[in-house]
């Protein structure tokens, strides 16, 4: 059994690990706030751009033809699938990272070429460490995501859509589905599906009626797109962001309550030890004074 001062000891180290996850659990929570507001501000623009696609194929139902073009005729082992995944710059969020690349490796794994497309540091190094190709390694930072960062990724991946070296493109990101709760999700963004582009706000739709799109719907049209995919790729970096964080967050939680146990029971074992010593001195001094006076 350790003796009081080892105790102590260890229970100081696990109060200065406790200063540590508290302050980690406060910086994600603000960084998880401010994320979210930013994606909501957001919200009207790309709201916006995609009400100006559904008036576009209202009017003009051939618009961006080749945004939705599925390929038919190819078929599964000759369709070139690129996956986005998006993961975190460090550790300690718990099974975030493992989640989302466990999902891409699964999906990786499946039949047909593919090209595989990296933000975040971690999962930069596990696909380098298991010597899975990385066509395209977005040298970003996952922290504090950006319009002008989801702008040109959406770019470089539309470009490539367009230029049929790949075929169906994929976002595989992490979503908070509650504030226990977060998922890794594979999503398919192009080529678009028309029955998902409708109007957000119908009141919008008699204002409209009197757009007119120069020089021709289909410029406009090819010319809006990328902002709609800039659109899903700025809100999967954002949610992927506020997952990393409410699973970092839960994490430290975890930690903090872990180590409050252990600083209990390691109360109890130093009350022990010290009522333990006590006695002890109290059982040599009687029992030297016995000896003392029995001389």
């Amino acid at each position: 059994m350790a003796n009081a001062r080892e105790i102590q000891g260890r229970m100081r180290s696990i109060k200065d690990t406790m200063k540590i996850t508290n302050a980690m659990y406060m910086v994600s929570s603000s960084k998880l706030q401010t994320a979210r507001r930013a994606l909501k501000n957001t919200e009207p623009y790309f709201d916006m751009i995609q009400d100006s696609l559904a008036k576009i194929l209202d009017s003009v139902p051939d618009a961006g033809t080749q945004y939705f073009d599925k390929r038919k005729h190819k078929d599964m082992m000759h369709r070139t699938a690129g996956y986005l995944v998006i993961t975190a710059d460090k550790g300690l969020a718990g099974s975030y990272n493992h989640n989302v690349i466990k999902l891409a490796e699964k999906k990786i794994a499946e039949d047909g070429p593919d090209m595989l497309f990296v933000v975040g540091q971690l999962g930069r190094h596990h696909f380098e460490k298991k010597e899975i190709p990385i066509d395209i390694n977005f040298q970003y930072t996952a922290q504090n995501p950006t319009m002008n960062r989801a702008r040109h990724i959406a770019r470089r991946l539309v470009n490539l859509f367009e230029e049929e070296e790949i075929d169906d493109l994929y976002v595989i990101y992490t979503r908070v589905v509650n504030s226990v709760t977060i998922e890794a999700r594979c999503k398919k963004i192009l080529p678009l599906k028309e029955e998902k582009i409708e109007l957000q706000d119908n009141d919008l739709v008699d204002r409209y009626d009197e757009a007119t799109f120069l020089p021709d719907a289909e410029t406009v049209f090819k010319h809006i797109v990328p902002d709609y995919v800039t659109g899903f790729i700025f809100g999967a970096l954002v949610e992927s962001f506020c997952s990393e964080h409410s699973a970092r967050m839960m994490a430290m939680q975890t930690a903090t309550d872990s180590a409050n146990e252990m600083i209990r029971e390691l109360s109890i074992a130093y009350n022990r030890a010290r009522q333990a010593a006590i006695t002890q001195e109290i059982t040599e001094v009687v029992g030297g004074a016995r000896k003392k006076k029995s001389n």
